[in-house]
């Protein structure tokens, strides 16, 4: 039974990032923290994690939360449900210890696997049954790779988990992984709810080396008793596993059903919408992620997010303030809102992380195009917005080439800046929700915890909850000006693929 001081928190193991939110049972947000960890670039193509590095900064920031803002108000933490971003790889040996970095999903070293594999008959057997597009990206690939190029590492691994199973089994002592975050690995039968054989096969490995399946709802037991008494809690604090971090972005922008799509765009970006039936794309482009039996999230994702215009301010933003990028943001903002809708014809190309949909292409690069001598620093910046926006607006065609979308509804740090709302809202030409002051992905996470209490009946009913949002309606002059761009952006994004591949192979 609960009651009036009992509260759910929340946390988001991100990209660059650990999240940790507290809401009361109600929904009302009472506290919240971040700590930032690095990704190490230590060859094009490798983005990796130090997860010891991830832990301790989950673990300090889950503290200091809790000691500095929940326990003095008396608050009794009812439940902690996790949410991480998808397609990390951590090999660990026999006794648990890291052999080595983790892999993110920003990750391409396994280009030449998903080349190979995307040419044979296996790819579409293996798309239809996980439901994951054969891309770099997947721990389908990773593992392959590290079998073709780390073999003494590949024969040292008693597992190959992801961020937040070592996290959790840290903190528990079980190695589980749920339905969702599995069902992105490219190794989920998502029809079966099981790992897939012919997945395995290929990649080397039988199920005793990967973590064991559970659903979303499912608790890996109390925290072991050293963290109970650092973090001052009882052995009656639940563990979720919760989900993918955009499943639960999905259902805490209040997504539901026909007609709405949600876009993301923190560091990485995807549009996605939600159903109870598995989307089948012939060309093999969307995902279809399990939230439950008989509920999907399925969409296309983008490499290519706030991270690229992080990217640009770094390189070129003023820094009047030392180390303020959220302020060097904010001026280059300013900057760009002084030029016209089509930046006088000069279009970006945001592909410094190679790109997933809609061209799913590892190799495909950053490219300004149109530069004339009448460009000057503004034009770039409000290029660059329009590119990482195009690219947004790309995925979105491609859904609805599956399913009519009406509205749309944002979240993430990038996409929820009023001004990058707004071009969003005019390129795709539908009205746009903004929830101001909320999460989505905690927000989603607090919904599937309340929905495990009891609150709600089921997450079909929970996501009702989500609080009525902003909205910004589309100009319809400017969707036209946008359109003549856009064309030409489309086009040169496959019109290059053969200069990618001969710049990366010199690489």
């Amino acid at each position: 039974m609960t009651t009036k001081r009992d509260c759910i928190v929340t946390i988001e193991l991100g990209t660059n990032a650990v999240r940790v939110l507290a809401f009361d049972i109600a929904g009302t947000m009472i506290g919240s923290l971040k700590g930032s960890y690095p990704t190490f670039h230590s060859q094009p193509d490798y983005s990796e994690q130090d997860p010891e590095q991830i832990f301790i900064t989950m673990l300090y920031v889950l503290k200091n939360l809790l000691t500095e803002q929940i326990h003095p108000k008396k608050y009794k933490v009812n439940c902690i449900c996790f949410s991480a971003s998808m397609h990390s790889v951590l090999a660990i040996d026999k006794k648990g210890v890291p052999l080595g970095n983790a892999i993110t999903w920003a990750d391409n070293r396994g280009k030449k696997e998903a080349q190979e594999l995307n040419r044979s008959p296996l790819s579409k057997k293996f798309y239809q049954a996980t439901g994951t597009p054969i891309h770099p990206m997947s721990p389908l690939v990773k593992i392959k790779w590290m079998k073709n190029h780390e073999k003494e590492q590949f024969a040292k691994t008693s597992k190959f988990i992801s961020i937040k199973t070592y996290i959790i089994q840290q903190l528990t002592g079980e190695y589980l992984i749920d339905y969702s975050l599995a069902s992105a690995t490219g190794l989920m039968n998502i029809q079966q709810m099981k790992w897939d054989t012919d997945a395995l096969y290929y990649a080397g490995i039988k199920t005793d080396r990967l973590p064991t399946l559970a659903p979303v709802f499912a608790s890996p037991g109390p925290f072991k008793k050293e963290y109970q008494t650092l973090l001052g809690l009882t052995s009656s604090t639940k563990i979720l596993l919760g989900s993918s971090d955009g499943c639960l972005a999905t259902i805490g922008s209040g997504v539901w059903g026909d007609s709405k799509a949600v876009v993301t765009i923190e560091d990485s970006g995807a549009v996605r919408v939600i159903g109870n039936k598995i989307m089948r794309d012939e060309k093999r482009r969307l995902f279809n992620y399990v939230i439950t039996e008989n509920c999907y999230v399925f969409g296309g994702p983008t490499n290519n997010g706030g991270l690229i215009f992080e990217w640009f301010a770094n390189q070129f933003g003023y820094f009047n303030r030392p180390f303020d990028l959220e302020h060097s943001i904010g001026e280059l903002i300013s900057e760009a809102e002084k030029v016209e809708a089509g930046s006088g014809g000069l279009l970006f190309l945001p592909y410094l992380l190679g790109e997933r949909a809609p061209i799913w292409n590892p190799n495909a690069k950053g490219v300004y195009f149109g530069v004339n001598i009448k460009h000057e620093r503004q034009h770039f910046i409000r290029a660059t917005i329009e590119g990482i926006l195009y690219e947004i607006y790309s995925i979105s065609k491609l859904l609805e080439e599956h399913r009519a979308i009406k509205s749309l509804a944002v979240h993430g740090s990038f996409a929820t800046i009023p001004f990058c709302t707004q071009l969003l809202a005019d390129i795709c030409n539908k009205p746009v929700s903004l929830r101001k002051n909320s999460d989505s992905v905690a927000f989603g996470t607090f919904l599937l915890s309340a929905t495990e209490m009891g609150i709600y009946k089921n997450l079909a009913e929970a996501v009702k909850a989500v609080p009525t949002p902003e909205l910004y309606t589309p100009q319809k002059q400017q969707h036209s000006n946008y359109m003549k761009y856009f064309k030409i952006f489309e086009r040169l994004s496959t019109k290059l693929a053969d200069e990618f591949e001969d710049i990366s192979d010199l690489q």
